[in-house]
């Protein structure tokens, strides 16, 4: 079985935020670490270079059992051309919801906002508190 390329990594997410740059990409990041952080009440962990995980869960694909890893239960990365979020389509309360958050596209495990004006805030906040509260995959039957 492949090793997944993206894990937890030593990096501190505050140097990393700090480094991001556009400067406005930087500020966005900020402030998403306080929201994700303010809503899980967890500490935040690089996954690979770029993401900002929050929490922990193991998951099996769907496709393949023998396929397995760990991910971030939520998470974002402020990137150069949009800021990507991840969890928050996940489980079905938040796919749900998803619509009311704003303006907004979809990646396929992801959900790319232009700038944090677009959206709701409160939303967000929601949708974070949904993907944080999920758990483990079960094991296939």
């Amino acid at each position: 079985m492949a090793e997944p390329k993206t894990k937890p990594t030593d990096v501190a997410p505050q140097d990393f935020l700090a480094a991001v740059e556009p400067a406005r990409r930087r500020d966005e990041g900020l402030v998403l670490a306080d929201i994700f952080r303010e809503v899980t009440g967890a500490e935040p962990v690089m996954w690979g270079p770029t993401i900002v995980g929050y929490g922990e869960y193991r998951y099996i694909s769907p496709a393949n059992p023998r396929t397995r890893g760990h991910w971030p239960k939520t998470g974002f990365s402020p990137r150069k051309s949009k800021l990507s979020l991840y969890g928050l389509k996940d489980l079905p309360r938040g796919a749900a919801l998803l619509p009311a958050l704003g303006k907004y596209t979809e990646g396929a495990g992801c959900v790319y906002v232009t700038k944090l004006a677009d959206i709701d805030l409160q939303v967000l906040r929601e949708l974070i508190a949904i993907a944080f509260s999920r758990g483990d995959d079960p094991e296939p039957a």
